[in-house]
């Protein structure tokens, strides 16, 4: 394994270690990795090993453990560990951070359901060893109860390492802003944003609740040892704070950059916004390759609000970038570099213009007419993320296939499957499904998973939805592909890890078709969502099929999806789309209702999925002009992956 900024995995290993700066704008020592999957193995490993040096000396291994996603593969793989290698818990006792209150421990939304779901249940460790806060202790009892959990860290000896991830409000546990240096274990209110991040788990924000009992700042710097884990970039903004902000009661882990012994572990999304990974050339000297020369122009076009022709030597060497200017020639030069770079990144023919010398556009003009496979994660993603795109291809000839890899029935409301349940009653006089989903719904409890029927029907709506989009953008019925990956199929937020039955779907379709272009998700804001999933599963058909010769022609591009868009820098393919085509894809979207009023799964932004991605391609459009190129109303990018 290798972190990605060339430290040996030595750099957290269990040892001290003292006061660190990357560069003199960081507080804490960091690492950062090119996955999660990598950086979790090692971080398992130093647990691993803490525990078998306490065993050698006949001690108790006392372990603080965190919930939530981060953590989920360092579990995964201690419990391999255990059954593979042999790893005991046997001398291991646990303390967990946080639980809701008031939440049953028999709740699948319980953080004691979650250890024993991801960990507990899969060791060897005591049952009496396990402690995880009382989601359902009396109000009368909780204060001591507290004191009393505190007491129990106290006379194991203290927590020898601490596992931890962090909110988007700089919550470590459930210490949200405003929460004390010397704070304990105590009942707290959640933050809005806590219980907004935690509203897809819990299939709305209305179901999240509204306090928790949180082990305290003073008693999570008490351990001999922390880690934090951060991935994706929908927490970078919040590391950044972390690691190079002072040390203040509104962003809580900030608490612990005077800890003498803590690391963050990071991918590359988390660690986006430190400045020697955002903007290098302010504090470090480095080789200028292709891509931080493209990142930094734009940055300075962006910073100075100048177009790239306009840009000067003197806006290059004020800006830390005279290194670039001295390898190059003249900002000049550079400047027409770049303009020339992002301009030939614009195309209005997606799938390559017939007839054109292609030397400089993104795709190739030959074939002319091109088999396409869009794959979608859920049935919307085509047309929310891509939608103009997609339109184009159609309109001009390409033979496109839409391939949506989930159901999708995950992310219908109750109300929902209740209201086609009624309608499907009301058509047919001898409809017993009917009959018997309306009853488990109107019986359902928050601890109930779906029944297969109600699954089914839930993925019923999504394909009828999915459908009548395609439709509408002209697509034929046979070019559209439900997939209904396996590894989706658990009618839980929780998934199944990718199977081979998921990987032969995969790569059948893939064969039949025989694409001259993939259009995938590349959204990976969250490591473990569906996105992230849905794209491994093409990784892995793409390495698979690699070998077969139809593959040479295949090239793989990737969208984002309603929440992020690719840098400007990043862009290989720009396609502008009119006012007209914009509108035209708004209405594709609109035919996903179950999904338009009332989503359940938001996120933090309250704007209705179409709204926010017309929004996005507008910005994009906008940045293009802002850089010095032509005027569009919206523009869709793309990225190329090379496998």
């Amino acid at each position: 394994m290798k972190a990605a900024n060339n430290l040996d995995k030595k750099d957290i290993s269990y040892r001290p270690v003292g006061k660190f700066e990357e560069t003199r704008f960081e507080k804490i020592h960091n690492v950062i990795f090119y996955s999660s999957l990598e950086a979790s193995i090692l971080v398992a490993q130093e647990i691993a090993t803490l525990i078998r040096t306490k065993q050698s000396l006949n001690e108790s291994c006392v372990l603080g453990l965190a919930t939530g996603s981060s953590p989920i593969k360092v579990y995964e793989e201690l419990v391999r560990m255990h059954k593979e290698d042999g790893l005991s818990f046997a001398n291991v006792i646990t303390f967990n951070l946080d639980e809701y209150y008031q939440m049953d421990r028999s709740n699948i939304q319980s953080y004691y359901y979650f250890m024993h779901e991801h960990l507990f249940n899969h060791i060897d460790i005591l049952s009496e060893n396990i402690n995880i806060p009382d989601g359902k202790i009396g109000s009368e009892d909780l204060y001591q109860y507290c004191i009393d959990y505190e007491i129990k860290i106290i006379t194991v000896g203290g927590l020898d390492f601490q596992l931890l991830g962090i909110g988007r409000t700089g919550h470590i546990g459930f210490n949200e802003p405003g929460s004390h240096l010397n704070s304990g274990t105590r009942n707290i209110t959640l933050d809005h944003i806590t219980r907004v991040d935690a509203a897809q788990s819990f299939l709305g924000i209305d179901n999240v609740p509204r306090k928790a009992i949180t082990m305290g700042i003073g008693t999570v710097r008490k351990a001999k040892r922390i880690v934090l884990l951060a991935w994706g970039p929908n927490k970078a903004e919040i590391i950044k704070k972390t690691i190079e902000g002072e040390i203040t009661s509104t962003v809580p882990a900030t608490y612990i950059q005077d800890h003498s012994n803590t690391t963050f572990v990071l991918d590359n999304g988390a660690s986006s916004e430190l400045t020697r990974v955002k903007t290098p050339w302010l504090v470090m000297s480095f080789v200028w390759t292709e891509t931080l020369k493209s990142k930094a122009i734009v940055w300075l076009s962006e910073l100075l609000n100048k177009p790239f022709l306009k840009l000067t030597d003197m806006d290059y060497n004020n800006n830390g970038m005279s290194g670039l200017l001295s390898e190059e020639g003249t900002a000049y030069d550079l400047n027409i570099k770049m303009f020339n770079k992002l301009q030939h990144t614009i195309t209005g023919w997606p799938g390559g213009k017939p007839n054109a010398d292609d030397t400089h556009r993104p795709e190739r003009a030959k074939p002319e007419k091109k088999r396409v496979i869009i794959f979608s994660p859920h049935p919307d993603d085509d047309v929310i993320s891509m939608g103009g795109t997609f339109d184009r291809l159609v309109e001009q000839g390409h033979d496109v296939h839409i391939a949506y890899q989930t159901s999708g029935n995950n992310a219908v409301s109750d109300e929902e499957a209740f209201k086609f349940a009624e309608i499907s009653k009301s058509l047919s006089s001898n409809s017993q499904e009917s009959n018997e989903i309306i009853a488990f719904l109107n019986q359902k409890t928050e601890n109930d998973i779906d029944s297969i029927e109600v699954r089914k029907l839930k993925g019923l709506i999504r394909r009828g939805e999915s459908l009548a989009a395609t439709r509408y953008l002209g697509l034929n019925d046979e070019n559209v592909h439900f997939l209904d990956l396996p590894f989706y199929e658990t009618g839980t937020i929780k998934k199944f890890h990718l199977s081979q039955d998921d990987l032969d779907i995969m790569c059948s379709l893939i064969e039949h078709i025989k694409p001259h272009q993939i259009y995938a998700a590349g959204d990976l804001a969250d490591p473990h969502g569906t996105h992230k999933m849905c794209l491994d599963a093409v990784f892995l058909a793409l390495e698979e099929l690699k070998p077969k010769a139809f593959m040479n022609d295949c090239w793989v591009w990737l969208y984002r999806g309603a929440w992020h868009e690719w840098e400007s820098y990043e862009i290989e393919m720009a396609v502008p789309m009119s006012p007209d085509q914009v509108l035209k894809k708004r209405h594709a979207i609109f035919y996903h209702q179950s999904q338009k009023d009332g989503v359940m799964f938001q996120g933090d932004d309250s704007r209705e999925f179409w709204v926010r991605v017309e929004e996005r391609n507008r910005l994009t459009a906008k940045k293009y002009n802002n850089l010095g190129l032509a005027d569009y109303a919206a523009i869709e990018a793309f990225k190329r992956y090379y496998f």
